[in-house]
C-alpha cells in the first residue's frame, strides 16, 4: 500500500455516550466503531478523516473538537441545522454485565447519503487512500443510501482506494431483519479488499461452524485479505494464498472489552498501510487490543495507546 499522501478514511456515527459510574454518577464521553478506529489510526501517525454526519448543537461541536484534537481531518463531517447526534446510555445489569440504552434513530449520521451536501463529501472519499466501514456503518442508512454509497465506493476503488470492512453485526440496528442485513452485507462484500470480521459475529449472521468456514465464504465474495477475529484464541489470517493463525501475544484479563475490535483493526490496518506484511500486522493489532481492553471505555488515554 503506497501513496502516504492520501489518508484513510472511517465512515460511520460518533454518539454522545453517558456512562453510569459506581457512585451512579455519569461521566461524558463520545463513541462509535468507526470513529474508535479513526483515532487509533490517527495516534499511529496516519493521515486519517472521519465521514459522518452531526447536528449544530454543542455536543456536536464537542466531537468534532475531540476529532480535531487527535488529528482526525473533520472536513468529511457534515452539519445539519436543529439537528442532535445520538446517544448512548451505559449502565450495568444486575449481574454486572455491560449494557448499553440508544437513543439514534433521529441522528443525521443516518442521512449521510442524503443530505444536500453529500455528493461533496462524497468526492473526498473518491480520493482515499483506504475506505473503512463495518456492518453497524451499513445499518445507518436507508436504500437510498446505501446506493450511493455502494456508487462511492466502486467509484474509490477504480481511483486505487483500498476497501476494508468489518461486519461488526449488532440485531438492534438491523431490527432482527437478517434476510435484509445479509442482502446489504453480500451487496457490500462485492466491493471489500479488506475483511476484518469477528468470528463470533458471522456465526450468528451467516450460521458460520468455523473461522475456516468464514474465510471460505467470504473469498467466494471475491476478498484478497482476511483477518478472522476470534477472542483470546488468535486471529486466522488469509493473504497472498496462505492461511494461518496469529496467536495471541500475551492474554490478559480484560478491565472492559469495549472497543477491543476497534482497536485490533486499527493496528492491523495501521501496520499494513505503513508497509508491513499481513500475519505482522496481524500481531501488532492483538497488541493494540490487547491495550483497549485493559481501560475502561472506548479510548484510551493517549499515554497508553502507542501502535508498534
Amino acid at each position: 500500500m503506497t501513496d502516504p499522501d492520501k489518508r484513510a478514511v472511517c465512515i460511520g456515527e460518533a454518539i454522545v455516550e453517558l456512562a453510569r459510574g459506581a457512585d451512579g454518577r455519569f461521566a461524558l464521553a463520545s463513541s462509535g466503531d468507526s470513529f474508535n478506529t479513526a483515532i487509533y489510526l490517527a495516534r499511529a501517525g496516519l493521515p486519517v478523516a472521519f465521514a459522518s454526519a452531526l447536528g449544530d448543537d454543542p455536543f456536536s461541536d464537542a466531537i468534532v473538537s475531540l476529532a480535531q484534537a487527535e488529528g482526525i481531518g473533520t472536513d468529511l463531517i457534515l452539519r445539519a441545522g436543529g439537528r442532535l447526534p445520538g446517544l448512548a446510555l451505559v449502565d450495568a445489569d444486575g449481574k454486572g454485565e455491560r449494557r448499553v440504552h440508544y437513543w439514534r434513530e433521529a441522528a443525521p449520521a443516518r442521512e449521510l447519503f442524503e443530505l444536500p451536501q453529500w455528493s461533496c463529501m462524497a468526492e473526498g472519499l473518491v480520493k482515499a487512500r483506504l475506505i473503512y466501514f463495518t456492518g453497524i456503518t451499513l445499518s445507518l442508512y436507508s436504500n437510498v443510501g446505501l446506493g450511493r454509497f455502494f456508487a462511492t465506493l466502486e467509484l474509490a476503488r477504480g481511483n486505487g482506494a483500498k476497501i476494508a470492512f468489518d461486519g461488526n453485526f449488532r440485531p438492534h440496528g438491523w431490527h432482527g431483519d437478517l434476510t435484509r442485513t445479509r442482502t446489504v452485507f453480500a451487496e457490500a462484500l462485492k466491493r471489500v479488499d479488506i475483511a476484518l470480521p469477528a468470528y463470533d459475529d458471522e456465526a450468528v449472521l451467516w450460521g458460520d461452524p468455523s473461522p475456516e468456514a468464514t474465510i471460505e465464504r467470504l473469498q467466494a465474495f471475491g476478498v484478497a485479505e482476511i483477518v478472522v477475529k476470534n477472542g483470546p484464541n488468535s486471529a486466522l489470517v488469509a493473504a497472498s494464498g496462505a492461511c494461518d493463525a496469529v496467536p495471541v501475544p500475551e492474554v490478559v484479563v480484560p478491565v472492559d472489552p469495549t472497543a477491543a475490535g476497534d482497536g485490533f483493526n486499527a493496528g492491523y490496518l495501521a501496520a499494513r498501510l505503513s508497509g508491513r506484511g499481513p500475519f505482522e500486522a496481524a500481531s501488532a493489532a492483538h497488541r493494540l487490543a490487547g491495550q483497549v481492553i485493559q481501560h475502561r471505555g472506548s479510548i484510551v488515554p493517549r499515554a497508553g495507546a502507542a501502535v508498534h
